[in-house]
């Protein structure tokens, strides 16, 4: 049973890691564009996202009911690409931090448990350079997160400028 979990698990994973730069390159063209909600790329990431987090629990409940701790940041990481889509729907004030933290804070997320089953769990770090996988991708993934968004509001604010004029 963990082995198929583990499977879908990892092809869920694989497709997370390559859809969401793609979400993120196409919702970014579509709020300059105009366009006031993300896109169907969008639900699509954060389905598989929610796939992720389900198997990761599931094979923490299966195999490793010592890494209990993950179950409560998978559901955050689910939170996170949920925020996203809401976020660009709502558009409350500061809405692309929530945009742009949400789906780049799953897909964080995303990338340092990679990192850490390739370099921790299954590779040679050992000892304090253990945390290096765990840091390096949030200190790294949230400089680039804010350039983009700041990106961001800069393309989105030029159309509304436009039309004032």
């Amino acid at each position: 049973m963990s082995a198929a979990v583990l499977i879908v698990h990892v092809v869920a994973g694989s497709v997370g890691l390559l859809l969401g730069p793609v979400v993120m390159y196409l919702d970014t063209r579509r709020f300059a564009a105009g366009h006031r909600v993300a896109g169907r790329w969008t639900d699509a990431y954060i389905l598989v996202v929610l796939v992720v987090c389900l198997t990761g629990s599931g094979l923490v409940v299966l195999d490793r009911p010592d890494l209990w701790w993950l179950v409560p940041v998978s559901a955050l990481t689910f939170g996170l690409a949920t925020l996203a889509r809401d976020a660009a729907r709502r558009r409350y004030r500061g809405w692309s931090h929530g945009y742009v933290h949400g789906i780049g804070g799953s897909y964080i997320a995303q990338v340092t448990a990679l990192v850490v089953v390739w370099l921790v769990v299954n590779g040679p770090l050992r000892g304090g350079l253990e945390l290096l996988p765990w840091l390096l991708p949030t200190v790294l993934g949230t400089v680039l997160i804010e350039v983009w968004r700041r990106r961001l509001v800069r393309s989105v604010s030029v159309p509304d400028r436009a039309a004032r004029t």
